[in-house]
């Protein structure tokens, strides 16, 4: 019987290998910490650069143009120029982005309910280390 479960074990492990393998190319695009926080920003109406700049506090311009350019690449972001003077250039998600809204919105939840446990363990694990 042991046999069996070390059989099925391997099969899991096998099948979530695969399953990296898959998803990691997606994921590197989409879960960094500045893209998931740049589609929040974009998903209830489309921004600016300097309006996506101040929404994201601590971002460089370098991350920010990186990043943008990143989520355009991949058909998430939509820039568009303006017929302004000066040009100005607007942002916008793009509705493959927003199918995003959903994951993005449970992993802000998360965040929110279990920020003071990490918040907490941060402290005990430093204080064990000290």
């Amino acid at each position: 019987m042991a046999d069996d479960a070390d059989k099925a074990d391997d099969i899991d492990i096998d099948t979530s290998l695969i399953n990296v393998h898959q998803t990691r190319p997606v994921l590197e695009q989409i879960a960094n910490k500045w893209s998931v926080l740049i589609l929040t920003v974009l998903c209830p109406k489309p921004a600016r650069f300097n309006q996506l700049m101040r929404r994201l506090d601590g971002i460089t311009h370098k991350a920010l143009a990186d990043a943008l350019k990143r989520l355009e690449r991949n058909g998430l972001v939509q820039r568009q120029v303006l017929p302004t003077t000066p040009i100005g250039v607007e942002y916008s998600i793009t509705p493959l982005g927003l199918s995003l809204k959903t994951p993005f919105e449970a992993l802000y939840d998360w965040a929110l309910t279990h920020g003071p446990t990490l918040k907490n363990a941060q402290i005990a694990y430093d204080e064990s280390k000290a």
